[in-house]
């Protein structure tokens, strides 16, 4: 059968590819060997917030004296806790699912024969254009390989039948912070281990040490500048190994039409083109950064090019919020304090701790803080990084003061209103110190 775009992968980067291009009006062929949403909202965002939205109702519960509630026991159903996390995800599949109308569906997987035709299950797909979107997978040791069992990936781990009493992460990034603050949250002793010097390595060291101090404070072991290599794998009841994600298109056939690979993963150049003109790429598969809405905006480009091929645009927006949902969550978006010294400008500080916060201490979660990095010179934002309650909304606000280049004096001018903790990014501003 012939299109206009055939895309191989519905996730992220695929699904909203596949929704940008029936809208320009192509025939499209949506290519997906597993379920529609693909590891987001299957076996990662989607799931795991959900998991941590009721291990924190669950920590609120034994502080309800502290707002005048009483109540009798606080008792967790883990078995209710993934029936709810299994019905949202469902809910959100046939929500993706009745998006897809007017456009072909086929739920195989597939593997190129030339560079305009796919061999997808049974059938033969011909189309002027290919979109790869066949996005990410976990990335093992060569010391220590998943079993399934001991020895865990991020999707099994969504789906545990119990609490396990101890539990050893391998890996001190975002997927492995998360994972322990939930889980210690609902009652496992957790060892982290990082093998950098900090916990999530590309945020803001100042926001990396107090994840740390809070997850000690909370009885999680953390040890960083640690190798896997010398844990006693056997001291714990299950170990999550969590080092990160590798580009994922085994089995497509890249090799037989030539597709250029860069570092393991496909190449593109800034409009997301491959090597092979009619061939793209985009999300995780390209391992630019693999992060949902990063890849959801690429699928756009790629199917907004597609379509207008003469007049192509870059897919070049890089001011892309980065969201940790630790307790509390860590937000952060274009320039840290590090890196910005590392580009030799001459930066301002502005900090705002929410103790200092009337919202923050109504919800009994004041601890972290508000920073913002901005051109001495200029007043114009450079970055953010937020550690504190509800910072992946927060962070929002200040995306779009870097996108648009907002300088501090605007956003200082700007009337927040009260009590809110959105407020908290106008205090900062009223509150700065050189560097």
């Amino acid at each position: 059968m012939d299109y206009d775009l055939a895309i191989i992968g519905a996730g992220w980067a695929g699904f909203n590819a596949a929704i940008r291009a029936k809208e320009l009006g192509l025939k499209v062929a949506l290519i997906e060997r597993g379920q529609i949403g693909g590891t987001c909202l299957n076996h990662g965002c989607i799931p795991t917030k959900t998991l941590i939205q009721s291990a924190k109702v669950y920590a609120l519960t034994k502080k309800t004296k502290q707002f005048g509630v009483d109540i009798n026991s606080h008792q967790i159903n883990f078995v209710e806790v993934q029936s709810r996390k299994d019905r949202i995800v469902q809910q959100l599949l046939r929500g993706m699912e009745s998006m897809t109308g007017g456009i072909d569906f086929i739920n195989t997987g597939a593997n190129f024969l030339s560079a305009d035709t796919l061999m997808a299950g049974a059938k033969e797909i011909k189309a002027k254009f290919i979109l790869i979107a066949s996005g990410s997978k976990p990335i093992e040791l060569n010391n220590i390989k998943f079993d399934g069992k001991k020895i865990i990936s991020s999707d099994e781990i969504l789906n545990l039948k119990e609490i396990p009493n101890s539990l050893l992460i391998i890996g001190g990034g975002v997927i492995g912070c998360e994972f322990a603050g939930l889980f210690s949250t609902l009652g496992s002793r957790v060892t982290i281990i990082e093998k950098m010097g900090q916990l999530i390595p590309n945020e803001d060291k100042e926001v990396a040490k107090k994840i740390e101090v809070i997850f000690k404070k909370r009885g999680i072991i953390v040890k960083t500048n640690t190798d896997a290599s010398g844990q006693n794998l056997s001291d714990y009841d299950l170990v999550l190994l969590c080092i990160g994600r590798a580009p994922n298109f085994e089995g497509l056939g890249l090799d037989k039409i030539g597709i250029k690979l860069e570092k393991s993963k496909i190449f593109v150049d800034e409009y997301l083109k491959t090597s092979i003109p009619n061939i793209y790429a985009a999300g995780d598969c390209t391992s630019q950064i693999m992060l949902a809405h990063f890849a959801a905006y690429q699928g756009v480009i790629a199917a907004s090019n597609i379509s207008a091929c003469n007049s192509p645009k870059k897919a070049d927006n890089l001011n892309i919020p980065n969201c940790i949902f630790t307790d509390p969550e860590i937000a952060s978006v274009g320039l840290n304090e590090e890196l910005a010294k590392n580009k030799n400008i001459d930066i301002m500080i502005n900090k705002f701790d929410f103790l200092g916060s009337a919202m923050a201490r109504i919800l009994d979660e004041n601890e972290g803080f508000i920073k913002i990095i901005s051109n001495k010179k200029t007043e114009e934002l450079l970055g953010a990084s937020i550690i504190g309650p509800r910072a992946t909304e927060l962070i929002g606000i200040l995306t779009l003061a870097v996108s648009s280049r907002i300088k501090i004096s605007q956003i200082r001018d700007t009337i927040f209103a009260h009590p809110t903790l959105s407020e908290g990014i106008s205090e900062a501003l009223r509150r700065n110190y050189a560097v």
